[in-house]
């Protein structure tokens, strides 16, 4: 996340996994994620202007095969590291 993306990002929060559930595509679903990533995909969402289900909804919908919290935590770290786009693409 770049401070162009949204707000700068402070502290995040330590602590072990967080279960929330969300409805995605009609679905009700549970994901388990550290607090930290939780909080990094609230301040990306929000950077989009989306709700953190609107943007969980969209990384599942590009996920593939794979599990829900992984395609979250690699959508989160791709976002944030240098020379990747959000979407996995490398930013010229």
């Amino acid at each position: 996340m770049s401070p162009e993306d949204g707000p700068p990002p402070g502290p995040l929060p330590e602590g072990g996994l967080l279960k929330r559930s969300l409805v995605i595509a009609g679905h009700r679903t549970s994901v388990s994620l550290e607090a930290a990533f939780w909080e990094a995909l609230r301040r990306l969402a929000l950077a989009r202007g989306l709700s953190v289900q609107a943007l969980v909804g969209r990384i599942d919908a590009e996920r593939g095969e794979q599990n829900l919290s992984s395609a979250i935590r690699v959508f989160v770290l791709r976002a944030v590291w240098p020379g990747e786009g959000a979407d996995g693409s490398a930013e010229a």
